[in-house]
């Protein structure tokens, strides 16, 4: 998958995305990350990508023209998403969406105040939020979008069943909580059940943790899916809860 990323900060996207599980995607071919540094297209002696806005104001706005112009030199993938605040809010069914597009897609990180309006106009498809907080730039936000996406590409995660089990994944719940050696720790021993070989019953205790511990932190996740099945309540009915802080 081609992803292109528009930034006056090509290196803080490219060095986040050169390590752990993304540098490996990019190193086997999965993953062709290529970030473009809008400053190359400024058309001043100083580079500046940023101006007073019209009417007057607090900051400075990202200008039109090097924005255009990076874009167009570089013809990369559609979508191309404006990162901010009012775009959709970006989340697990978005990455899904956008890890089945073949053709890739494309991320402009805003800067400043934000950007001329004619680029949201004329220029970008849509626009994503990775939610309501002030950042100081779209960079981190690309990233966060890079990341989700990357990690579903067939052959990423060396174990397809991963993105399935893990938290948002295809059960829509929080994931179940994970133990490993030793036994017992500090006195705070793993439960019996997960150290037995029943994995029939593992499962559905793994099943009703997830669910505890979704309605004790996300509860409007159990909403979204239209509330509790039968079969949750019975798995519900057949564990106790963990003890969640």
């Amino acid at each position: 998958m081609r992803i292109d990323v528009f930034t006056i900060f090509p290196a803080l996207v490219d060095q986040f995305c050169g390590e752990s599980l993304l540098g490996k995607t990019r190193l086997h071919g999965l993953l062709d990350l290529r970030c473009h540094d809008l400053r190359e297209h400024a058309p001043r002696v100083h580079r500046s990508v940023d101006d007073p806005p019209f009417g007057g104001g607090a900051g400075m706005v990202m200008r039109p023209e090097p924005i255009f112009a990076s874009v167009e030199a570089a013809d990369p993938p559609r979508p191309l998403f404006l990162l901010g605040p009012g775009g959709r809010h970006f989340d697990q069914s978005i990455a899904d969406e956008l890890a089945s597009n073949d053709s890739g897609f494309s991320l402009l990180c805003g800067r400043y105040e934000g950007v001329d309006h004619r680029v949201r106009e004329h220029l970008c498809d849509g626009e994503l939020s990775i939610g309501d907080v002030v950042l100081s730039g779209g960079e981190v936000a690309a990233c966060v979008v890079i990341e989700a996406v990357a990690r579903l590409l067939p052959g990423a995660m060396g174990n397809n069943v991963s993105p399935i089990t893990e938290s948002f994944g295809a059960s829509g719940l929080l994931e179940e909580p994970q133990f490993t050696r030793p036994a017992v720790f500090r006195g705070w021993p793993v439960p019996e059940i997960v150290r037995g070989g029943d994995h029939a019953k593992i499962a559905r205790w793994r099943r009703s943790q997830a669910l505890y511990r979704t309605l004790r932190y996300r509860p409007e996740l159990i909403e979204a899916r239209g509330g509790l099945s039968e079969a949750d309540r019975r798995l519900l009915e057949e564990f106790p809860s963990l003890t969640y802080p």
